[in-house]
């Protein structure tokens, strides 16, 4: 016999049912969690549509971009830790200020503080980061002498927390464009480059030599 065919009514309300199971399994892509300090970059065909930052379980329009593509890098995710993060450079050799070979490196202790910027205004923020500080490191150092400056002179050895706090200006100008904010900024190596190392230290004996002898005299004199 003829197989019968479904009522109209029948057939509406089973489509209707497959729609809604494909709209539900749309929908359940849209959930994500977030760990603290950490933030996702939400983007929509293209367009950026806001951060959220907060921790927990969230849910999003399921459209938006999975992945940031170049960037952040092809295999990056949209979700960015805003968490600090610690850059030990290597060891710079670099010409200080009366052009003296040098080897300086530093540590800096950087996080993202604006996430639009670190995904969208530089191709990778990792590595501006590394490139950028590796670059204001050799300005610093070639800003200022190794040590025996003239009067009031700051130097790269006794400079100290003035030295620290101008690398960590420059550093505060150069990744500004990557959202990123740097919390310190220290020097953890300076010393001469191996081919005058030597000379500097027979030098330095020398005037340690002369200083004593001048305080020898001086204190012979006020006797």
């Amino acid at each position: 016999g003829r197989a019968e065919i479904p009522p109209a009514g029948v057939l509406v309300r089973l489509l209707g049912w497959v729609l809604w199971m494909i709209a539900g399994i749309v929908m359940a892509f849209g959930y994500f969690t977030l760990q603290p300090n950490e933030a996702r970059v939400l983007i929509l065909f293209g367009s950026y549509k806001g951060t959220v930052r907060k921790s927990g379980f969230h849910w999003a329009n399921p459209f938006y971009a999975r992945r940031l593509g170049k960037a952040i890098g092809k295999v990056a995710l949209q979700k960015i830790s805003l968490r600090a993060h610690n850059f030990n450079s290597d060891k710079l050799k670099v010409n200080d200020k009366r052009g003296n070979p040098v080897e300086i490196a530093a540590v800096i202790v950087w996080r993202v503080e604006d996430t639009a910027q670190a995904a969208f205004d530089v191709e990778n923020y990792e590595s501006y980061v590394e490139v950028q500080s590796e670059a204001a490191i050799r300005s610093i150092a070639s800003a200022y002498a190794y040590d025996h400056g003239e009067e009031q002179e700051v130097t790269l050895r006794g400079g100290g927390d003035e030295v620290a706090l101008e690398l960590k200006k420059e550093l505060g100008h150069r990744l500004a464009k990557a959202g990123v904010a740097v919390d310190e900024a220290r020097l953890t190596h300076l010393a001469y480059a191996p081919e005058i190392a030597s000379a500097m230290l027979r030098r330095q004996q020398a005037e340690a030599v002369i200083a004593a002898r001048e305080k020898i005299v001086l204190g012979a004199v006020s006797m």
